[in-house]
């Protein structure tokens, strides 16, 4: 048993070592905030597609979604079928568009940023309110990915969850203070092939008896497992329920980590190769996650007479249980390359609207390059801090957060990333309502229970958001004219631009 902790911990401590190199290279080459906060719109196909779907998936994939399948059996399915339409759609409609217009709305560089220069908001409304949502999903967003750190280093090590979760803190943090998003870039590549490749190879190593007899012994156990029409005790899925779970997919339109390896793409022609390098590794990936949830199951029933106190931990059970504590390490390390290439992500995300939304805009117009990634940096620190505290309670879970803050981004700002790229008649007060209304609708549709009000919060929130802004745009008037020029050489843009 030590030697097994000893191995698992080498193998830890090697990986982390390899990601600290790679985020105290990166830093050698950001010398500005358009290096800092987009990598200098450097990316392959490659980095853009496996960064995008890493820091889109995090620790929730290799411990959430599992943790789902397990309890729900093939209820689950739905949430992966959302996912998997709303990558693709999101690749389809926003990725080469976003790029060209954030170009062209003089180089912005946040999301809060880009929708003010496309609406030449003057007063800064879009970015203060756009930069405080993001603020406020965003610590519940990273909370999560703080939570499955301490779930991690709890069930490998033995470690207090207190304590867990702070040292997995120290480990995002570190890299993503210095390197910014060239760190963030390329340990996101390394660390979602590690995850593809765990989420491949332990339900197939796992897989005692093949495919067959897994539904056998599942349709002995309980045949509800087998049926997506129906929940673990057997109860027909309402047409809320299976709404809402692939309402999952609408989320992907208005996330600002993964909005921002789109704008971060080397050229126009690279995304149709990223994409589908995307939608390949996501069906991969979240195949391989169901079906550790489902292995799970007479696992659990014959080696823990059928008791598990937490459903996400099934993954790092049946890692544990089945191979070398080497290879297990390796493994398990791909639980902490999920955490950190989301938690990297959204940290530099909630930094750059504290820097550039915040004091740039507010405070100091005429700040300097090198100030703004200072800023930037401290503001890494101070949001890393306050998510800590959040995610301190040994509860949490890691779905419940991560759908909260998804919900979110998806209401506030999905309807008005989409329309700003292709309604030219939408105006800045349209923009702003939608923002508004979007998020709004989430916090306070989150309160309610009972009837209509059970549904997936993203859903009304996505729709009541699209309804503000055309009503908006179209009773207050048409947008300025310079708004509308820029729209125009924006789509001439697309044509030309590679």
């Amino acid at each position: 048993m030590i030697e097994s902790s000893y191995a698992i911990s080498f193998t830890f401590l090697a990986y982390l070592v390899v990601m600290l190199g790679i985020g105290l290279y990166a830093y050698k080459l950001t010398s500005n905030s358009e290096d800092y906060f987009l990598g200098g719109r450097s990316l392959g196909p490659w980095p853009t597609a496996i960064s995008a779907g890493a820091s889109d998936m995090s620790g929730w994939l290799l411990l959430g979604l599992p943790g789902y399948a397990y309890a729900a059996g093939m209820e689950s399915i739905w949430i992966a079928v959302g996912l998997l339409i709303g990558t693709w759609l999101n690749w389809l409609i926003c990725a080469k568009r976003l790029r060209t217009y954030s170009i062209k709305t003089d180089n912005a560089l946040t999301l809060p940023d880009f929708l003010a220069k496309r609406f030449n908001d003057k007063s800064s409304l879009i970015q203060t309110i756009s930069a405080l949502f993001i603020l406020l999903f965003f610590l519940f967003y990273t909370s999560s990915g703080l939570v499955a750190g301490g779930k991690l280093f709890e069930t490998v090590f033995g470690l207090d969850y207190t304590y867990a979760v702070i040292i997995g803190t120290v480990c995002v943090v570190s890299y993503t203070l210095f390197g910014g998003f060239l760190a963030v870039a390329w340990t996101d590549l390394v660390q979602g092939l590690m995850m593809c490749a765990a989420l491949v190879i332990v339900p197939i190593i796992a897989l005692d008896g093949g495919f067959s007899q897994l539904t056998h012994t599942l349709e002995m156990k309980n045949p509800a497992l087998l049926d997506a029409f129906t929940n673990a005790k057997g109860e027909a899925l309402s047409i809320i329920g299976i709404i809402s779970l692939l309402a999952w997919g609408l989320g992907y339109f208005g996330q600002p980590h993964i909005l921002a390896r789109f704008k971060a793409a080397r050229s126009n022609k690279d995304i149709t190769t990223a994409r589908r390098i995307a939608v390949s590794w996501t069906l991969i990936s979240m195949a391989g996650a169901l079906l550790i949830g489902f292995v799970g199951i007479p696992y659990v029933d014959t080696n823990l007479a059928g008791q598990l106190d937490d459903a996400e931990k099934i993954f790092m059970i049946l890692v544990n249980a089945i191979f070398h504590p080497v290879i297990a390490g390796i493994l398990l390390a791909a639980i902490l390359a999920a955490i950190m290439s989301t938690a990297d992500s959204q940290l530099l995300v909630s930094s750059s609207a504290l820097a550039e939304d915040f004091y740039k805009q507010l405070f100091n117009k005429n700040a300097s390059q090198q100030q703004i990634v200072i800023v930037g940096r401290l503001a890494v620190v101070v949001i890393s801090i306050i998510a800590l505290v959040l995610a301190l309670n040994p509860e949490s879970s890691v779905l419940g957060l991560v759908s909260y803050a998804w919900a979110g981004f998806g209401a506030a700002f999905g309807p008005a990333i989409i329309l700003s790229l292709f309604w030219r008649n939408m105006n800045r007060n349209g923009a702003l309502a939608g923002i508004i209304v979007g998020g709004v609708t989430v916090v306070v549709w989150k309160q309610l229970t009972g009837g209509i009000f059970d549904v997936y919060e993203i859903v009304p929130g996505f729709i009541l958001s699209s309804i503000a802004i055309i009503v908006v745009s179209i009773t207050s008037g048409a947008p300025e004219e310079s708004v509308t020029r820029s729209f125009d050489d924006y789509e001439k843009a697309l044509d030309t631009m590679e």
